[in-house]
């Protein structure tokens, strides 16, 4: 029989890559642009690795500092006047091998460049 396991000592993942989406409700106008910079601060300063695209954000580090780095983007926009923040959150961990997000990208695209060829 497995031994009986310790949820109240579990550990959170070394290391992941989430993509998050923060939504602004109720905003005065349609543009969340002022939004979007208020937080691209935040994860500037936060010194994680990090790229803003067109629908979010995609960001790299431990699970507890990149849920960290959400929550205080939440409070952040909070602060700035928005009375609701939703966030969707895909989050990806492995723990076979060290893979920084863009090599994900760049894999795919040597794999595109060889069907011109």
């Amino acid at each position: 029989m497995a031994a009986p396991i310790d949820y109240a000592n579990l550990s959170t993942p070394p290391a992941c890559v989430a993509d998050f989406c923060l939504i602004p409700i109720g905003t005065p106008t349609a543009s969340v642009s002022n939004e979007v910079a208020a937080v691209q601060r935040l994860m500037k300063a936060s010194g994680l690795s990090y790229s803003m695209h067109s629908a979010g954000t995609t960001v790299e580090g431990s699970w507890d500092e990149v849920m960290k780095l959400i929550g205080q983007a939440h409070t952040l926009v909070h602060q700035n006047g928005v009375l609701r923040v939703q966030t969707d959150i895909r989050a990806g961990t492995r723990t076979d091998k060290k893979q920084h997000f863009s090599e994900k990208v760049t894999k795919v695209e040597s794999i595109l460049a060889a069907d011109t060829k």
